[in-house]
């Protein structure tokens, strides 16, 4: 009995740990227009859209890596405009925002660039 009651103490202290240890982030595939993914894509989030038509006050950035994919870490659960450049490739006029983050949880989205 004293061996059960440890065990489930561990085990519920070891799952409470994991469930803090996950953030909010958020996935950026980017993509161009015949669905090909893109490697080395700036990707920026920002909170309004104000800022994102002046592209200022960038409140996270991060660059694709081999597989097109941007990993934004730390963030609010909040809906975010999203920016995203390579040469002369972007989506900006797009107007691309999130749905609003899942707290604690890895979120994912997908951008074209053109």
């Amino acid at each position: 009995m004293k061996t059960r009651f440890i065990l489930v103490t561990l085990i519920g202290f070891f799952a409470l740990t994991a469930f803090q240890i996950i953030k909010t982030s958020l996935n950026v595939t980017v993509r161009d227009e015949v669905g090909n993914t893109v490697e080395g894509a700036t990707v920026q989030l920002f909170k309004t859209e104000e800022d994102y038509n002046k592209e200022e006050n960038a409140v996270a950035e991060a660059t694709t890596d081999k597989k097109g994919v941007a990993k934004l870490k730390d963030l609010e659960a909040l809906p975010y405009y999203i920016l995203v450049k390579k040469g002369d490739l972007n989506n900006f006029g797009g107007g691309e925002q999130t749905d609003t983050l899942q707290a604690r949880r890895i979120n994912q989205v997908t951008i074209i660039i053109q």
